[in-house]
């Protein structure tokens, strides 16, 4: 984070000549107030915000590229593009935040998970577009700053700024108190990213023949938190500690939802590089059809065989709680996807091959058709 907001102005400064303390005065004439009031009598604490900031300072240098400029502090993060190594650069920009997940998280007192949810959110947005993610810019915003609390979160950014390869260029940490309870907190981020304006991936490139190839998500990611809570956590009356069988390793429900969302944007960037990526969509909120309808031309449709993987367990769970049908749960979750790659059918061995080499499991989970402009949804995902 760049800065603690609401800092003291040049002209509030505590402390006059020699650092002695100077009582706060009406003007001429009139009888200066025996006590003044504090920025920290209303609940904002200055020092709080700088310790966070200090604490954070070496992790987010862990994410600096040779494009940034300065250091943490200034009114603004700076970054030199490098327009020699485009015909036509493009900026890509794209904006998010993590949602409800955030309770869960305030729930079990873990909060260096939730900051690469924020990450993945944004920057597998630009790379959906071609674009490589340069630097983001965070925000968040608690009812009081708790510097440990707010570097747990941070570094959760910083994290997951490495692992997309851009730089955390600064950010905002706001105190409110009044407005949020002490221990809550929300974050959100704005990410920028670059691509060369021929490569730009759009819905015109999507071709009859063209191969879906699936890429498996980590779990829920970061959609469809408040259904989860109200089935979960809610109706079904069910506690984050307990363990779960079906999940494995002796994994709580809590640890379960907190899975952090799989970053997709460096293997999708070497995916662009190495075979014919026509398309790509990244599988947030309306699933698998309301975000791969995204990419196709009226002139086609998307065939999408559910036969072809396994959802994991959190996905038949809250299914099964809540007896949610299978459109609903469609409709919100990503169902064991987090990103889909269309790619031409002569290439689709060597995407399938880059990506399995980088460690990402997908498979060929359909087929571009003729059609409308529509997804369809065939077959049924193995169970048990």
């Amino acid at each position: 984070m760049t800065h603690v907001s609401e800092r003291n102005g040049a002209g509030s400064s505590p402390t006059g000549a020699g650092g002695d303390h100077q009582p706060w005065t009406a003007g001429a004439g009139r009888q200066a107030r025996k006590r003044s009031v504090s920025y920290a009598d209303a609940g904002v604490s200055i020092d709080a915000g700088d310790r966070a900031v200090e604490l954070l300072k070496s992790k987010v240098r862990q994410t600096r590229r040779p494009e940034v400029l300065g250091d943490l502090g200034g009114f603004a993060g700076l970054f030199r593009l490098d327009t020699k190594k485009y015909k036509s650069p493009i900026l890509a920009s794209s904006t998010d935040g993590v949602g409800t997940k955030l309770v869960i998280a305030q729930q079990m007192d873990i909060h260096d998970t939730v900051g690469i949810d924020l990450v993945a959110m944004v920057v597998d947005d630009l790379v959906a577009c071609g674009a490589e993610p340069l630097f983001l810019l965070d925000y968040i915003a608690t009812g009081e700053v708790v510097p440990d609390k707010v570097a747990e979160i941070g570094a959760g950014i910083a994290d997951g700024c490495r692992y997309a390869g851009c730089a955390l260029l600064g950010g905002e940490t706001a105190e409110h108190p009044g407005v949020l309870r002490p221990d809550e907190y929300d974050i959100s981020a704005t990410g920028v990213g670059v691509v060369e304006e021929a490569d730009i991936l759009s819905p015109d490139r999507v071709e009859v023949g063209d191969v879906v190839i699936a890429m498996r998500s980590s779990g829920l990611h970061s959609n469809g938190y408040s259904l989860v809570r109200h089935v979960l956590l809610g109706a079904a009356r069910m506690r984050l500690d307990i363990v779960i069988d079906d999940f494995g390793r002796q994994r709580t429900l809590g640890e379960e939802l907190l899975t952090p969302t799989k970053i997709y944007a460096k293997d999708c960037l070497k995916l662009i590089a190495e075979a014919e990526v026509r398309a790509l969509s990244h599988i947030t909120g309306g699933g698998i059809p309301g975000n791969l309808v995204r990419v196709l031309p009226e002139h086609v449709d998307a065939v999408v065989n559910r036969s072809t993987w396994k959802p994991q367990p959190i996905f038949d769970l809250i299914q099964s709680k809540g007896r949610i049908d299978d459109h609903d749960m469609e409709s919100t979750f990503n169902m064991g996807v987090g990103m889909f790659a269309i790619v031409s059918a002569e290439d689709a061995d060597r995407a399938l091959a880059t990506l399995t080499g980088r460690g990402v499991e997908a498979w060929q989970a359909g087929e571009i058709i003729e059609g409308t402009g529509n997804v369809q949804m065939v077959g049924q995902h193995t169970r048990g």
